[in-house]
C-alpha cells in the first residue's frame, strides 16, 4: 500500500516519510520530520521540530508533537523528539522537545500504551511498554521505566522517577521517585506495598515475587535509611541468584535516587 495523505493534510516536501503511512485530514508536518514506517497518523495532528517517529505507530486526532519546551530558558535551539515504534498514541496529546539543559531530546521508547490528553514535557524519558492513563501530566526530565503504569490525572512534578514495574494510582501529585516493584497512590503519594499482580502477569516466579515483597519490607518496615536498605538488598541479591536482577534492578535505583523516594 502506497503512502496515504489526504488531501487537506499540509505535508511539507523537506518532510522524511516511510512506506505504508497514512496522514489524516487538517494534519500539518514540518520538514524535519521523520515518520517511520506503516505508522499511522489521524486527523489534525500537528507535528514539529526535529521530531522522529518511529514504525508502526498509531496516533490518534489533535495531538502535538514537537512543540517548542516550555522552558523559559529555552532559546530557539534545534532540540528534538524522537518516539520509538508500535506506540498507541491517543486523543490530544502533547510531547515537547528537549532542552540543552538536559541531553537535548525527549524520547518515547517501543511499545507504549499513552492515552488521551497526556502531556510530557521537554526532556522527559518514557522507556518501553509502559501505560499511561488518560491525563497524566509529566513535568520536564521526567523518567519513566519499563513497564510501569501511571493513573489517569496524575501529576509528576519535574526530574522524579518511576521505577520499572512500578503501579502510580490515578489523581495521584508525585514529588518524590517511586522505586521498582512499587505501587503508589494519594496526594501526595505514598506507597501500598509491592505490585505483585503485575509481576506475576509479566512472568516473574512465585519466588522472586517473594523476594521482592522482602526487599519491599527492608526499604519500608524496617526502619532502616536507605543506605543500610541497600546493604541489605544486595546481600539478599548476593544470596539469591534466581531473583538477583530483581533485587540489583530496585537497589541501583535507590542508590542514585537524587530526590529521594516516596516513603
Amino acid at each position: 500500500m502506497a503512502v496515504q495523505i489526504h488531501p487537506t493534510a499540509l505535508v511539507d516536501a523537506k518532510a522524511q516519510i516511510g512506506v505504508d503511512v497514512t496522514v489524516g485530514p487538517f494534519t500539518i508536518v514540518g520538514e524535519h520530520v521523520v515518520i517511520g514506517d506503516r505508522t499511522q497518523i489521524g486527523a489534525h495532528n500537528v507535528i514539529e521540530g526535529h521530531t522522529r517517529i518511529g514504525s508502526d505507530n498509531n496516533i490518534g486526532h489533535h495531538t502535538v508533537l514537537g512543540a517548542a519546551p516550555q522552558d523559559k530558558k529555552y532559546a530557539g535551539e534545534a532540540t528534538a523528539l524522537e518516539i520509538g515504534d508500535r506506540n498507541l498514541i491517543r486523543e490530544f496529546c502533547s510531547f515537547h522537545r528537549g532542552t540543552t539543559q538536559d541531553d537535548g531530546v525527549t524520547r518515547v521508547g517501543n511499545d507504549n500504551w499513552i492515552m488521551g490528553y497526556v502531556h510530557l514535557a521537554h526532556d522527559c524519558q518514557i522507556h518501553n511498554h509502559t501505560i499511561l492513563a488518560s491525563n497524566a501530566q509529566l513535568a520536564g526530565h521526567v523518567q519513566v521505566f519499563d513497564h510501569a503504569i501511571i493513573g489517569g490525572v496524575t501529576g509528576v512534578h519535574q526530574f522524579v522517577r518511576i521505577g520499572a514495574h512500578a503501579m502510580i494510582g490515578g489523581g495521584s501529585a508525585l514529588h518524590q521517585d517511586v522505586p521498582p516493584f512499587v505501587m503508589a497512590t494519594g496526594t501526595p503519594c505514598k506507597p501500598f506495598g509491592p505490585n505483585t499482580e503485575g509481576l506475576k502477569r509479566r512472568g516473574f516466579t512465585p519466588e522472586q515475587i517473594l523476594a521482592i515483597k522482602r526487599a519491599y519490607k527492608i526499604v519500608y518496615r524496617q526502619d532502616l535509611s536507605i543506605e543500610q536498605a541497600i546493604l541489605k538488598i544486595n546481600e539478599a541479591a548476593a544470596a539469591d541468584p534466581a531473583s538477583a536482577d530483581a533485587l540489583r534492578l530496585l537497589s541501583t535505583f535507590l542508590a542514585s535516587s537524587d530526590r529521594g523516594i516516596t516513603r
